[in-house]
């Protein structure tokens, strides 16, 4: 049966002159800790130290990269434990889910899904044959025992990971108990921050918002009948959550509109969505509205705002009212930065508190404007590509797009983003050889020597995330 192996050039150039000098950037830094500001691996695996229960619930349920790609061939989202969490597949139904993926294994050619699933095959559970109809129960079995080791958990994978901080995303009115519970184990060495994430708080105009601020002023203990109310509520979460270890807050939202409107439409719109009256165009004004009392907090608090605009979210209606969010079918779309920022970083952009960093999956603003935004101004720093565009080729095009215009420094550090937690190592890993090529091209062109090459990839992965998220 054909071999499942990792070559040690991979990703590296065929040109030897530049892939030895990648190599050596690359041997300075694929040891160092992981750190991880922005992802979505659930708070209750880590607090729990929960055992994983079979291959697919792992691997495959979490992971929306593998789960829109086996849809886009006709597989079923419920037959691979889709939505985590809410469907439970038998034991049967989860051999039969891993035989599907490892059948459709040809579909992940070329793609960064292929990338990071060989490695976790490869160097986290020592497979060594290529996935297949025929293979995918040895392989199956081979996860499973190695699953049900006592070493082989949450916890033990951070320290093998060398996972030293990992930020989660949390809901406002989350209690953090798991947070809570990490932060007073003394045996866990490693740093769980939760993230502050309001966006469903900021659309007034989508159902069931009246809802989620009910339960805001409930759990705040502040009346958020008025829009004056529904700020003090805001700025109560975000200092319960900074108590408990946030670093940051996060945004999602269709444009990156930042203009705020007059204190007293703010007021009248706000009242109209109490009422479930709120149009869809006024909706968006508030909303954006919203966003820049967020920026505002932010320069008060100290939390990172960070935003990543341009995904049409819940793209197919039937999948997403059978399903939910944050299965896979969210898909790119052009968006704007300079007109919309504009008011936000006029009102914080040279405040020292005030930290901003912006992600897109536009890559067609990277140089045009977010590199020439983030080369002015002192409080912005431009996030790595995501989402479609975390692969090898798409972050090659974001470095050369970005150094010109800004240079390394004003960039975060690469960011997973994820909810496939064994995929971390690979995805860093992935993006540390990237930097390194990259940096190699501009040393053989002789446009940087070599030990300011050595420089800049140590601080690209240990110096500019803690820099950027004020980790110190």
């Amino acid at each position: 049966m054909p071999a499942l192996t990792l070559h040690p050039d991979r990703l590296f150039p065929a040109e030897t002159t530049t892939r030895d000098v990648a190599r050596r950037l690359y041997e300075t830094v694929k040891d160092l800790p992981i750190i991880s500001p922005h992802g979505h691996v659930p708070p209750q695996w880590i607090a729990d130290n929960t055992p994983w229960t079979d291959p697919t619930s792992l691997l495959l349920s979490p992971d929306h990269y593998i789960n829109r790609l086996l849809h886009a061939h006709g597989v079923e989202l419920s037959s691979l434990g889709v939505p985590p969490g809410k469907v439970t597949l038998s034991d049967d139904e989860a051999r039969a889910a891993w035989r599907t993926f490892c059948t459709h294994w040809p579909v992940f050619r070329g793609t960064p899904v292929r990338y990071w699933m060989e490695a976790e095959l490869v160097e986290i559970f020592g497979v060594d044959v290529r996935p297949s109809a025929e293979t995918a129960d040895a392989i199956y079995d081979q996860i499973s025992a190695t699953l049900a080791q006592p070493d082989f958990r949450p916890r033990q994978l951070m320290d093998r990971f060398h996972i030293e901080f990992m930020a989660t995303t949390d809901d406002p009115c989350d209690d953090l108990h798991y947070h809570q519970q990490l932060a007073a184990d003394s045996s866990f060495t490693h740093r769980v921050a939760p993230t502050f994430r309001p966006d469903r708080y900021l659309e007034p105009a989508r159902d069931g918002w009246t809802a989620l601020v009910d339960t805001l002023a409930t759990v705040s203990g502040i009346d958020t009948e008025s829009y004056d109310g529904w700020v003090k509520a805001m700025e109560n979460r975000r200092a319960y959550f900074k108590a408990n270890g946030a670093v940051s807050s996060d945004h999602a939202h269709l444009d990156l509109d930042t203009t705020p409107l007059p204190a007293g439409e703010a007021s009248r719109l706000y009242r109209k969505a109490r009422a479930g009256q709120i149009t869809t165009e006024e909706g968006d004004a508030l909303r954006r509205t919203m966003l820049f009392e967020m920026a505002r907090m932010a320069s008060e608090d100290g939390l990172v705002m960070t935003l990543h605009p341009a995904a049409f979210r819940n793209h197919h209606t039937e999948t997403f009212e059978t399903y939910g969010p944050d299965v896979g079918a969210d898909v790119p779309m052009a968006v704007e930065a300079t007109r919309a920022l504009r008011p936000m970083l006029d009102a914080f952009g040279t405040n020292p508190t005030f930290r901003l960093v912006v992600f897109t999956m536009d890559e067609a603003i990277y140089g045009r404007e977010l590199g020439p935004l983030a080369g002015f101004y002192p409080s912005m720093f431009v996030g790595v590509p995501w989402w479609f565009i975390d692969a090898p080729d798409a972050i090659k095009r974001f470095r050369k797009a970005l150094t010109e215009p800004a240079g390394f420094t004003k960039t975060s550090g690469f960011i997973d983003d994820t909810r496939a937690f064994l995929s971390i190592p690979a995805r860093h890993d992935m993006s540390r050889r990237i930097d390194s090529v990259h940096l190699a091209d501009l040393v053989v062109d002789h446009r940087l020597e070599e030990d300011e090459a050595l420089e800049v990839i140590h601080d690209l992965v240990a110096v500019q995330p803690k820099e950027v998220f004020r980790l110190g």
